[in-house]
């Protein structure tokens, strides 16, 4: 049996898959809009960087030090659906995904992936430290259909935080619960956490997410213009 993150990609890319899923806004005027099945493309070609690049498997760790970001939202995808856990605090993985690869946390760690957030970035923007990844630079080249190598079975962990639950738990114990079909406005100053519990539920309720960088202002003629739903 798939886990729940396998099934929600599967579900993300058939079902109204050209419907938009995730919709970030950022700085300097930027919007990016993830369908379905654009979601799922950058899901499959991160889940396969991580499996054929770092030899990442069922039941490995991965620290995701990210804030609240449309590729951290497909970070955390493309590890559950390959049955990894996502770590979510300070404490110790086998892979770090950092935004801030220069701040000497990577020791420790058997890769470190360094993440630019802009969303145009080809590269990392700058010299990087010895045998960190660039995630901009060698993302395209995987493959756009992930297969996994190996089954995780439900009962691995699949988050460390506030919370931790193990894969089979992922939807009904830390995914947020909403109204089916919700277009749902996450803010990003709620944290990684919190943010992927609420657009983990969403979109398990074949709804969207509208993510908002913390220096914007959320605004009514946002709210109109993405028919956020409204409580």
């Amino acid at each position: 049996m798939s886990i729940p993150a396998a099934n929600l990609m599967t579900a993300l890319r058939s079902g109204h898959s050209t419907s938009p899923r995730l919709t970030w806004y950022g700085p300097d005027s930027e919007r990016v809009e993830l369908s379905g099945r654009v979601l799922d493309n950058w899901v499959a070609k991160t889940s396969n960087l991580l499996q054929d690049e770092l030899d990442a498997e069922p039941g490995m760790t991965i620290r995701l030090d990210l804030p609240a970001h449309w590729k951290s939202f497909v970070w955390a995808l493309a590890a559950w659906q390959l049955g990894m856990e996502v770590v979510l605090d300070r404490t110790s993985a086998d892979l770090l995904v950092t935004d801030s690869p220069d701040d000497g946390d990577g020791s420790g760690f058997d890769a470190v992936v360094a993440v630019p957030l802009a969303a145009l970035a080809m590269r990392w923007p700058g010299e990087l430290p010895s045998g960190v990844v660039d995630y901009a630079a060698e993302v395209r080249s995987h493959g756009d259909v992930f297969m996994a190598h190996h089954e995780p079975a439900a009962d691995l962990p699949a988050v460390r935080g506030a919370a931790e639950l193990t894969h089979g738990a992922l939807i009904e114990e830390f995914a947020a619960g909403h109204e089916p079909g919700v277009r749902l406005l996450v803010r990003a100053t709620d944290g990684l956490e919190k943010c992927l519990a609420s657009s983990l539920g969403a979109w398990h309720g074949d709804g969207s997410v509208v993510l908002v960088h913390p220096d914007l202002e959320v605004t009514e003629h946002l709210l109109e213009n993405e028919r956020v739903s409204r409580s």
